[in-house]
């Protein structure tokens, strides 16, 4: 005989479910552990590491389970590694980004062959290609990632890019020139002069 009582209703869960509801178990108990440890509470002086750091879902503990690092900010690297993440750039622009939205360059829309030797340029088409990276992928954006892409990240870099006052303003065709955008003295607010 067993304890159920005859009336409870089969219910079809999806497969996967209680595992998901352990992880959200797992992750209200970490915030509420670090929210008593900001706040003084039980668990410790703030700024001391909260009691159950080391366990996380599933059992596993801090160690076990790899830390996700974001991809850094090109500008903000050093050779060799700035090298590395422009030569992966420069792949993504000229595999996917040239050849399927870059329609010919014209005074209303610039392009510079040698883009990768203006640094403006460099940046934004970074950030661009992270933005792809995220929001291309349906199990990380849902299937309305490549949307939001166009519509946030690409169409405004393109238009800021291709701009008559863009880095590529004095830049023709069959002409480069990367210093035209840099000013030759720029004011100091923190120095004056008499």
């Amino acid at each position: 005989m067993t304890d159920e009582p005859d009336d409870v209703p089969q219910l079809d869960v999806p497969v996967g479910m209680f595992e998901d509801i352990e992880d959200l178990k797992a992750q209200l108990a970490r915030l509420t552990a670090l929210v008593k440890q900001l706040a003084g509470g039980e668990d410790g002086e703030p700024g001391g590491p909260p009691a159950d750091e080391e366990e996380t879902a599933g059992g596993q503990t801090a160690e076990d389970e790899e830390e996700w690092q974001y991809p850094p900010f090109i500008l903000l690297l050093d050779p060799p590694q700035y090298d590395d993440e422009l030569r992966a750039l420069i792949e993504w622009v000229e595999g996917v980004l040239v050849p399927g939205y870059l329609a010919e360059p014209s005074a209303e829309a610039r392009w510079c062959h040698l883009w990768f030797e203006h640094p403006v340029a460099v940046a934004r088409l970074h950030a661009c290609w992270l933005a792809w990276q995220e929001l291309t992928d349906p199990a990380t954006c849902g299937y309305t990632g490549p949307s939001v892409w166009h519509r946030d990240h690409l169409d405004p870099c393109l238009r800021e890019l291709r701009a008559s006052n863009g880095p590529f303003s004095g830049c023709t065709k069959g002409e480069h020139q990367v210093g035209h955008r840099l000013p030759g003295l720029v004011p100091s607010a923190w120095r004056q002069e008499d």
